[in-house]
Parts: structure tokens; sequence; C-alpha cells
């Protein structure tokens, strides 16, 4: 069977491989993929259709012998208003009902997506352009989010069983601006656009509709202060992955060629 999906890390005894099941120009059987594999870490794409990718994907591990998944989901509570939270909240649960062992990991808002999402950059000569409005949000760099992935994987009965939140430091847009103004020293500044410029944004760049106008009502509901609890953060990398969480700046310092101008 043939299935587009993100990327799957197969564990292979103490051997992490990489496997792209799509990367856009080639799709590769899953079964033989998973021969030999007891856990796997799934990353769905930006797109509806992850909902049936991920039970294609689970029903044929479920059936070659996998015994551990490490899902990555998205932000939120499990009461969660945002759909595609909830969507793959589904996955979680569906992953649950096969019988896995398993983690979830929720992270919150990625750091990487101010170097680009959707086909747009969200800072551009010092200027942020973001559709969040004074919103809060509790931000994570993909670095620890490998970390705590990477140790879920090598150490499946520590982390059997558990759901982590994944969100550092909470900052407004304009926290973020003077944050990369002191680290990187030229100024930069924070300008509020409209939830419905980023709609129009990604589509013209090739986004996938669906799964991106549930972004953009989110991003509308950020903007009216309507998803509570966005600015919540854990002390819970140091226990998942041996490591402190990287900070704003440590990020904007990382990246620093990418932002000045």
């Amino acid at each position: 069977m043939l299935l587009h999906l993100g990327l799957i890390w197969l564990l292979r005894k103490d051997r992490i491989s990489l496997i792209p099941l799509t990367s856009g120009m080639a799709t590769i059987p899953i079964r033989p993929a998973l021969q030999g594999v007891d856990r796997a870490f799934l990353l769905t794409g930006y797109t509806i259709d992850m909902m049936r990718q991920s039970k294609d994907f689970l029903n044929i591990a479920k059936k070659v012998g996998v015994k551990h998944i490490v899902h990555l989901g998205a932000c939120g509570d499990n009461d969660t208003r945002v759909a595609h939270f909830g969507w793959h909240q589904f996955i979680e649960r569906y992953v649950e009902w096969c019988g896995f062992s398993f983690t979830h990991l929720r992270p919150e808002f990625f750091m990487q997506n101010l170097l680009g999402y959707g086909g747009e950059s969200y800072i551009q000569k010092g200027v942020i352009r973001h559709y969040i409005g004074d919103a809060r949000p509790s931000w994570v760099d993909v670095d620890d989010v490998g970390a705590a992935a990477a140790a879920c994987l090598a150490q499946p009965e520590e982390h059997n069983g558990q759901t982590y939140r994944l969100g550092y430091e909470a900052a407004t847009c304009h926290d973020i601006a003077r944050i990369f103004t002191e680290v990187i020293g030229q100024p930069f500044s924070y300008e509020a656009r409209p939830p419905e410029e980023f709609y129009r944004n990604v589509l013209a760049a090739g986004a996938e509709p669906s799964y991106m106008k549930c972004v953009f009502h989110s991003y509308t509901d950020y903007t009216a202060g309507r998803i509570p609890h966005s600015d919540d953060v854990f002390d819970n990398l140091p226990a998942i992955a041996g490591r402190k969480p990287i900070t704003l700046a440590e990020f904007a310092k990382k990246h620093a060629d990418k932002f000045r101008y």
C-alpha cells in the first residue's frame, strides 16, 4: 500500500532511521519500510488528509508489529476549540484505541515559523508581520521538539502513556521584536496584520485550503483573545530530554544571519 505522509522516524534496535514516506516527489510502500521496526515517530503534513493518512499508517503498523508510537500533535488542552488541534487529538485517540504504547507530543508555537510559514516570511527588513494581534502564545524551538521525540523513542517504557506539552517561553510579537533588537543589534518592530491576509497569501503559495482555513480561524481567535491558556509554559524538557529549552534570545542568536537586514 502507498501512503502520502510527511516523515516517519523508525527505530531499529539502537538506530534511528528517517524515512520520508513522501517528499512531494515520490511515495514508498509503508509495509516494507516497517519491517523490523518496533517504534515510530509520526509527523503529519499540513492537510486535512492527515487523519486518513495517519489511520492507514497506524493500521499497517499494528499489523506488522510496531509497538510504540510517538506522535507529534498540536497545541492545546483536550477541550480545545481549534479545529486542527482537535484533528491531532483524534489521531492521538486512534493511536490509543489501536493498543500501541504511546507518547503524545503537543508543541506550542514553533519559533522556526518566524523564519517562514505557509510560503511566506513573517520577518522582513526588521518588521515582524504576524496575524495574532497582541496574543502572548508559548513558544518552542523545533530542536527541543526533536530532542523530546528522540528521547521518547529511545526510552519508550519511561515515556509510555504520557502527553507532553512543549512550550517554554510566552511572548507577544512585541516582546519578540524587543528581544531581536537586543540580540541582533538592529531595530525590530511588530506590525499586526489581519488574518484574512494570511489566508490569501498561503493559498496563493499553494497551501492546502482546508487545513489553512483552520489556521486562519485560530489566528482570528488568538487576535480576539478567545484561546485560553495559550501562554502556558512548562518545565518538563530537562526531565524528558536532559537539557534546558532554547530561549527566544538563543533562537535569535542562532539565526541572526537570516534576520539581519
